[in-house]
């Protein structure tokens, strides 16, 4: 609605927008003209977001990204992020392909289940969150339980978390593998952000 606009703060919000990883320094110029913003009110705008160390100038008069952006998104919980990213797509599989999805994490030697969405069906893999075993063979976080099978697909490592997987597990016969490898990774196109791309399928 227009009255819960406010011109000047989407404006600011505008220039901040302008910079990505292809354009981390930009002139005024080169803001001018990704922004559409007349340089003058351009100069004003820095100025502000300059002040909060959103923005700085640097001795070769291009523009770039302060360390409040940076300081900001470290007060973020990565826990939560992770579940507010992860947990739809999660619901959804469960839904769809009536097995269950999880988030699977590497603590040690071991892999604890994170996230986890169980279908509408009483004969499934009852996986919970916090339950744990042994990494398998070759890294292997594929659980290995009477009647039933794993599929998971591992989340590129960052420095940031521990190694982690996508999975899908239930009842040996009725879990296609093949469904589960397009359903993890359809999961991987979905979130969007190189971070969070799959390796290879793991099978057990």
């Amino acid at each position: 609605m227009a009255q819960d606009r406010v011109e000047a703060v989407e404006r600011a919000l505008t220039v901040l927008e302008a910079f990505d990883a292809e354009c981390p320094a930009m002139s005024l110029a080169d803001l001018a003209q990704a922004t559409g913003f007349y340089k003058s009110t351009l100069l004003r705008l820095l100025g502000s977001l300059a002040r909060f160390d959103y923005v700085r100038r640097g001795a070769d008069g291009l523009w770039q990204l302060g360390d409040s952006p940076r300081r900001l998104a470290r007060r973020q919980n990565p826990g939560r992020l992770l579940a507010i990213r992860i947990q739809p797509l999660l619901d959804e599989m469960a839904e769809n392909l009536g097995e269950t999805a999880s988030l699977l994490e590497q603590t040690g030697t071991l892999v604890e289940c994170r996230l986890v969405a169980l279908p509408a069906t009483s004969l499934r893999h009852d996986l919970h969150p916090g339950m744990s075993w042994p990494l398998g063979m070759a890294g292997s976080p594929c659980l290995v339980f009477a009647g039933g099978i794993m599929a998971a697909k591992p989340l590129i490592d960052t420095p940031l978390q521990p190694r982690q997987w996508l999975a899908l597990s239930g009842p040996e016969g009725r879990l296609d593998p093949t469904a589960a490898s397009r359903a993890l990774a359809d999961a991987n196109r979905r979130l969007g952000d190189d971070t969070w791309q799959l390796g290879d399928e793991v099978i057990s």
